[in-house]
């Protein structure tokens, strides 16, 4: 089942992102779980949040993923969720 993470930044939280961005993306990378995913952009073209597209038998197990994100451990995120999502086009 798929699942769609969409997550909001802490505002002016752009250096936190950063400086966790290396290790981020090298977890999205160990991840076969992971299909697609992104930075959300702010009126400046800055990244401001996030959208990650999973592949997991269950919302827990996405959940479980998504806590171990370094974004959430450096506690980047002002708001978060995962709902399930369904693939159409694409």
């Amino acid at each position: 089942m798929l699942f769609a993470l969409m997550a909001k930044d802490k505002p002016g939280a752009l250096d936190v992102r950063l400086s966790n961005r290396e290790a981020h993306v090298a977890y999205l990378k160990s991840s076969d779980a992971v299909k697609m995913a992104g930075p959300f952009l702010n009126e400046a073209g800055e990244m401001c949040g996030s959208l990650i597209v999973l592949e997991f038998d269950t919302l827990a197990e996405a959940e479980e993923w998504a806590a171990n994100d370094p974004y959430k451990l450096a506690d980047l995120f002002e708001s978060s969720e995962i709902q399930p999502w369904n693939k159409v086009i694409g």
